[in-house]
């Protein structure tokens, strides 16, 4: 069972989820009743009530009472007179997270014992458990469901590595046999999931939240954490951190304190809850804590548990170019605002990190897709980039001057392609080029001109979405100066 991929895991006090993961690397069936004990079956009632003392909230980004999840799902059932499916998410899309993943190959019996909890409180017919296709984690689930008996029939079905795929309507889709995008339309899985079925769907740190709090009762979970959000959270802390890490800390723990153990030069920005979270500031990070509340104190939010700082060695407006084309590429493609306002977003970030002046581009085109998708991705895009243009204004300033920030692109802010994976760049070769310009009227989405005329352009991997652009850029260079280049391998 490698968890080679996975970054370490560590945590701040006594650890819940985390237990054992020093001593036996993986646990095992026998090493996870050793390290966990045994937990007694709950009727739907106790099931509901342990969840609403507890405050347990889904921990995949969107913070949904899970108790109000159950309901809904008893609710459902007895209209329709069906029994209920339960859906594990533990697809992990974001690819700054890992906390999912580290559960996944380290302590997969903890979800498993949550599926089976809620399956049997509820009498389920199935539980799906969906992970992504990149491999990681499926080796030791697998292992797991081989080790013990599930209250049901249970599978694993594996979904596209993609940033969309984790969405839960999504998810149910691939389940169900269709394209794993989102429905296009709000469609409740507590009344037609899996199969048509009502299904009740949660993450996969949720499902392992709520074993532990089986094994110690709800006064002894909440001795841990704030009142308002007790226990502990997981929590992927990468970008500039010498000492990347998954960490498990109890809510209420200041920020610093998490950023401080993995050696995390801030810089000037803190990303919190992933690519469709928030920028703040250095000087915010300094009063959060981690919880919910704490972090929208400074009008950011948990989400899904990444803290990413840019730290102070990137050139952090060329950082946040790349993802927005990457979440541009990322669309469904089924609604206008986010099939054609993304990539005029990506457009119009990408000239701001090359010097142009686009600040009122970037503004118009988040304020078109804002609110008007079927899904949450152009809300989410929207966020991520206004955010980055206000806590790093003093970089737009010295781009926009045309002095720049004089750093290079260093990829802290991970994307799942990169050199090493095959994507390629742009290269010029100056000797050739005479400034025609016909390369930016073709591509304006990659090339501007710049004060002289010459040709400026990102000096990192293209998302595959922007290749067929910086193929016609080429094509049209009358004095071949333009070039596609393998960065790996420096093939053309």
């Amino acid at each position: 069972m490698s968890t080679a991929q996975v970054p370490p895991v560590t945590s701040i006090g006594i650890p819940r989820i985390t237990a054992g993961y020093d001593e036996y690397g993986r646990l095992d069936l026998q090493a996870h009743q050793e390290v966990h004990g045994g937990f007694a079956a709950l009727s739907s009632g106790e099931l509901i009530g342990l969840a609403d003392r507890i405050e347990l909230r889904g921990r995949g980004g969107a913070g949904f009472p899970f108790a109000r999840k159950v309901r809904a799902v008893i609710d459902s059932c007895k209209r329709q007179d069906l029994p209920p499916v339960i859906v594990v998410n533990a697809t992990e899309g974001e690819p700054p997270s890992w906390k999912d993943k580290a559960i996944l190959t380290r302590g997969p019996h903890l979800i498993l014992d949550g599926a089976a909890l809620a399956a049997a409180a509820l009498d389920a017919e199935e539980i799906v458990i969906g992970i992504a296709d990149d491999g990681i984690g499926q080796n030791s689930l697998t292992a797991a469901l081989a080790e013990r008996k599930m209250p049901c029939p249970t599978r694993i079905v594996t979904v596209p590595h993609r940033f969309i795929s984790g969405e839960g309507g999504a998810l149910v889709r691939g389940i169900n046999g269709e394209a794993h995008i989102p429905p296009g339309r709000k469609v409740r899985s507590s009344d037609n999931g899996v199969m048509g079925l009502p299904t009740l769907l949660s993450n996969a740190e949720t499902y392992s939240q709520l074993a532990i709090a089986a094994r110690l009762g709800p006064w002894e979970y909440n001795s841990v954490g704030i009142p308002e959000e007790p226990g502990t959270v997981m929590l992927t802390v990468g970008g500039s951190a010498t000492n990347p890490a998954v960490v498990e800390a109890p809510s209420g723990t200041p920020l610093m304190d998490v950023l401080a153990m993995c050696g995390a030069d801030i810089g000037p920005g803190l990303l919190v809850g992933g690519y469709h979270g928030k920028w703040i500031s250095a000087e915010q990070a300094e009063t959060v804590t981690i919880s919910r509340k704490g972090f929208a104190k400074v009008g950011g939010t948990l989400g899904a548990g990444m803290l990413i700082p840019i730290g102070s060695k990137t050139c952090a407006l060329g950082e946040v170019a790349q993802v927005v084309q990457y979440l541009a590429g990322e669309s469904a493609g089924q609604c206008g605002p986010c099939r054609l306002g993304l990539p005029d977003l990506a457009r119009a970030v990408t000239l701001v990190s090359l010097g142009g002046s686009a600040l009122e581009q970037v503004r118009q085109a988040a304020g078109l897709v804002k609110g008007r998708g079927a899904c949450s991705h152009p809300d989410g895009t929207s966020r991520f980039a206004l955010s980055a243009l206000e806590v790093f204004a003093k970089d737009v300033e010295a781009h926009a001057n045309g002095e720049g920030c004089g750093k290079q692109v260093r990829g802290i802010l991970p994307l799942p392609y990169t050199a090493e994976k095959g994507a390629r760049k742009l290269a010029l070769d100056w000797s050739r080029c005479d400034g025609h310009g016909l390369c930016s009227a073709v591509a304006p989405e990659i090339i501007r001109l710049d004060h002289n005329g010459f040709p400026a352009f990102p000096q990192t991997p293209l998302p595959p979405w922007l290749e067929d652009g910086a193929r016609k850029a080429v094509n049209v260079c009358p004095a071949l100066a333009l070039r596609l280049i393998d960065p790996a391998t420096s093939a053309h």
